[in-house]
């Protein structure tokens, strides 16, 4: 694993209890960062508490990301615990339902349009003007393959990715001038547990689409994000940066 210099640098993960986001707390630790887990699932959140305590210092919270004072409240939490917040990884997502738009119901439609992209606007939102006195920042949204091309029975999914391409270029485009750059990575499948809510025939046509034949590891993606997350990364802001084993097509 090559090492990346994020030695005491304060860090916010969502969905940090588990899949791609503990697997970037997991990194972030090892190249020196503090980590801030924010997950809604308590339980979860204890149990990686515990388990990467001795891996560097490791702060969590209980946090409801389609809820704004929920985001607010841990902002103003994980600043006191930690004296100042560099890094943010917009990372807590999920699947929703699998089927034709006009099958859905809208209630399904919102709930994964208020955790996927509302909930990186509250993120941002509680947290930018945390890094603008400092003059510093990384945020890294993870976005999706699905929010360039679109997948078939994902509707909302697809279109609450595709909000967050075109959030993360907005929003660098405020901060350019500000220290605080913003990108985002947009995977293929990545093999977590997110995969067992999505039926195995829309398993099987996602990983027909890569051309390597194979889905991503947890650990290809935390290794993309740290570099984003790092000083070395300092010229690129509003870009999205692909990680689908070939699948990219623009």
């Amino acid at each position: 694993m090559n090492k990346i210099d994020l030695a005491g640098r304060k860090a916010v993960v969502t969905g940090g209890a588990r899949g791609i986001g503990y697997a970037i707390v997991e990194r972030l630790l090892a190249s020196g960062a503090s980590c801030s887990l924010w997950d809604r699932d308590a339980a979860r959140l204890e149990q990686a508490e515990k388990s990467l305590s001795a891996a560097g210092r490791v702060h969590t919270a209980v946090v409801d990301i389609t809820r704004p004072e929920s985001t607010q409240a841990a902002a103003e939490a994980t600043f006191k615990h930690f004296g100042g917040i560099d890094i943010l990884v917009n990372n807590a997502g999920i699947a929703g339902a699998t089927r034709p738009l006009w099958e859905m119901t809208p209630t399904e439609w919102h709930e994964v349009i208020e955790v996927n992209l509302l909930g990186v606007f509250h993120c941002c939102h509680a947290i930018v003007p945390k890094m603008l006195p400092q003059k510093y920042g990384r945020i890294v949204n993870i976005a999706s393959i699905a929010g360039k091309e679109g997948n078939p029975n994902a509707s909302h999914y697809s279109a609450s990715k595709a909000g967050v391409i075109a959030l993360t270029k907005s929003l660098s485009k405020e901060l350019a001038k500000s220290g605080i750059l913003v990108n985002c990575v947009t995977p293929a499948v990545i093999q977590t547990e997110i995969l067992d809510s999505v039926p195995q025939s829309h398993v099987d046509y996602m990983r027909s689409r890569i051309p390597m034949d194979r889905f991503g590891r947890k650990e290809e993606a935390a290794a993309m994000v740290a570099w984003l997350c790092s000083e070395d990364c300092s010229f690129s802001t509003g870009a999205v940066f692909d990680l689908s084993g070939g699948r990219a097509t623009y």
